[in-house]
């Protein structure tokens, strides 16, 4: 289990501390799938920092397993955690099976290469992204969505107990929104458990997933979809107007959409 216990996360400098979250305590379980919702600047990139090891905790813990991830190498780190970037630009031209290739390294040895092993595995992320007809093209030459689906097989590639994505749907069409969010449904069957930020709240109601809303420095709630996501909070969180609407499909299965009144 990843476990945040009243953690204080922000940026320590030479002569003062900038607190950004205050308090924060949530648990990510194996097996779960988490939206944390929250207005830009809330925090939720400086605490996908924090957990990642790139920024010093300023009080409380965040542990993995039981054990406080300030005792982790950055490569024992690497095997438990991946990380899916809002943005991913690498400095050389390097092809897509490249760079979903990467995600092998935290399984490697100091000086190692990726055997084939890792190779298929890097083949089978690509596939199961839906973008192996990429593979030999140039990554920075691709557009950002296919970018976005590389640095997510990636991601999987690492083959680590818990993914992070910071806005994963950004970039993407909405076609591929729909398969990339059927894709992190179904690592949850793995028993991997996956953290997404969103800007859209539909994501949590479309893929059943739990809810972290943060709406400030001190203030933040952890729930199902259906506790969190209110049309009030959206009214705090957004200063939008909306109204959730329930909906029965096909399947005689209740349906929820955000309409917002413009």
């Amino acid at each position: 289990m990843l476990t945040l216990q009243d953690a204080v996360l922000g940026y320590r400098g030479k002569k003062k501390e900038k607190v950004v979250l205050n308090g924060l305590s949530f648990s990510l379980e194996p097996g779960e799938l988490l939206c944390i919702l929250g207005a830009n600047g809330v925090g939720k990139t400086t605490m996908y920092r924090t957990v990642l090891g790139f920024l010093p905790i300023l009080g409380g813990s965040i542990q993995i397993d039981g054990r406080d991830i300030q005792s982790f190498s950055r490569s024992e780190l690497a095997k438990k955690i991946a990380y899916v970037p809002q943005y991913h630009t690498p400095p050389f031209p390097y092809s897509v099976f490249d760079v979903v290739l990467m995600g092998r390294s935290a399984h490697l040895q100091q000086f190692s290469t990726p055997g084939k092993e890792d190779e298929k595995i890097a083949l089978k992320m690509l596939e199961r992204m839906g973008i192996l007809y990429l593979k030999d093209e140039i990554y920075t030459e691709i557009s950002g969505g296919e970018r976005q689906l590389a640095v997510i097989a990636r991601a999987l590639a690492q083959q680590t107990s818990y993914i992070l994505m910071d806005e994963p749907a950004s970039n993407l069409d909405y076609g591929n929104q729909m398969r990339m969010l059927q894709t992190i449904r179904e690592l949850t069957k793995e028993n991997i458990g996956v953290c997404f930020t969103s800007h859209y709240p539909e994501h949590a109601f479309l893929t059943d997933a739990s809810v972290l809303a943060i709406e400030g420095k001190e203030q933040s709630e952890k729930g199902s979809a259906e506790e969190i996501i209110t049309e009030d909070l959206l009214k705090r969180m957004y200063g939008l107007d909306a109204e959730i609407q329930r909906v029965r499909d096909s399947r005689e299965k209740i349906q929820k959409s955000i309409l917002v009144h413009m």
